[in-house]
């Protein structure tokens, strides 16, 4: 795939380009830029000065540090896995790794972004990107396991930055999250085009490197939630949390605790030692004002924030398959059943309110991390659709 510079990705686009890359997407650059280009093939004036600026912002990057590493068990497949945490939005990103190979996966990386300001940064992919070059890995993936609704994708920004340009990859029912979204915000069928270079299936075999998984259509929060396992890992999204969290809403458009339900039963049948990474460490949730339950009061302890983690112990992202059939407070233990998971979540949800970055991150997210498109005036903007009492 050829490198694709335009004036929207700017000189972030190449952050972490050996120096022949780094001559062809300056000049990429300045011909977006409609700067003078020579019948030769040759460039000026900005040949001298776009390679500088290219190369001064691939030595500014600095790694990321991973919140923690976990190594790869004696399992057959088992990958090695960093993962990465984002503070603002409370999510993982994870860097699947084959311990041979050092071929990679990036999973549900994140984009910074600043609602009150609509400032958009790019800090955390380029520490991923600068990491992965540190640790010599060759990214030949992102993964998406789903459309976020409480963070931006950092997935087309990374594409851009990392030299691999890898695929981005995401469940094929995305296209239903797209049609339930479309008129929400104005799009139409060609603004998806291009948004994703491939699309998972249920039960479809994926390798890394020399390690060889699956794919798992996870239904019930979203439609497109995906999970991928490698020997003992399995990287579930945002489907199943930590015992003592959980499990996520299903009362998005197209959502279905039912489902959600069988879904997590598809990973109760796995191997007790299979360790399951999630992404969050809450329930996308913003607590209603209305809301008298004790047990959000005692949870959501920054529910301000969209927290629902329990305070007095370390952050983690990993569980036991066995911990969670044995302690997950939703659908763990004996008393676990179907109809008291469906009661269960619908009442809770119901005491839900809507993630802080719904409507920026779904504009995003469909489109695999793009933009939306400028505006006549050359301005991007975000659209918030208004409900309720609206005065006339």
């Amino acid at each position: 795939m050829s490198l694709r510079i335009s004036p929207a990705t700017r000189l972030a686009a190449v952050s972490i380009l050996t120096r022949p890359a780094l001559h062809t997407a300056a000049k990429r650059l300045c011909i977006a830029s409609r700067k003078e280009v020579m019948p030769s093939g040759s460039f000026r004036p900005c040949n001298a000065h776009a390679i500088r600026a290219l190369a001064t912002q691939s030595s500014a990057a600095s790694p990321s540090k991973p919140y923690k590493t976990h190594q790869p068990t004696s399992v057959l497949n088992s990958p090695l896995v960093h993962s990465f945490w984002d503070e603002p939005t409370s999510t993982f990103t994870f860097v699947v790794v084959c311990p041979k190979t050092k071929e990679a996966f990036i999973i549900d990386p994140v984009l910074d972004f600043d609602l009150a300001s609509g400032k958009i940064a790019q800090r955390s992919v380029r520490g991923l990107a600068a990491f992965t070059r540190d640790q010599g890995y060759r990214v030949v993936k992102i993964i998406e396991t789903h459309v976020h609704a409480d963070h931006l994708s950092g997935a087309y920004a990374l594409k851009q930055i990392l030299p691999e340009q890898p695929s981005i990859f995401i469940g094929s029912r995305v296209i239903e999250v797209q049609f339930r979204f479309g008129n929400t915000y104005g799009f139409k069928p060609t603004d998806y085009q291009g948004s994703f270079d491939g699309f998972m299936l249920d039960n479809e075999p994926i390798e890394l490197g020399e390690m060889k998984g699956v794919t798992y259509n996870l239904p019930g929060h979203t439609p497109d939630s995906m999970a991928l396992a490698f020997g003992d890992a399995v990287f579930a999204g945002d489907s199943v949390f930590l015992p003592d969290v959980g499990t996520a809403r299903t009362d998005f458009p197209g959502g279905s605790p039912e489902s959600l339900y069988a879904s997590i039963q598809k990973l109760f049948d796995r191997s007790g030692e299979v360790r399951i990474f999630s992404g969050k460490l809450d329930l996308h949730c913003q607590l209603s004002r209305t809301s008298t339950s004790s047990d959000d009061s005692l949870s959501c302890h920054t529910a301000n924030k969209g927290h629902d983690y329990p305070s007095g112990r370390e952050k983690s992202c990993v569980s036991k398959v066995s911990d969670q059939m044995a302690l997950n407070k939703h659908v763990g233990g004996p008393k676990a059943s179907l109809e008291t998971f469906v009661k269960m979540r619908s009442e809770r949800d119901a005491q839900l309110g809507a993630p802080k970055l719904l409507h920026p991150s779904l504009q995003v997210n469909l489109r695999g991390g793009r933009m939306p498109r400028a505006d006549p005036d050359g301005q991007v903007r975000l659209k918030i659709p208004l409900a309720g009492d609206l005065p006339v």
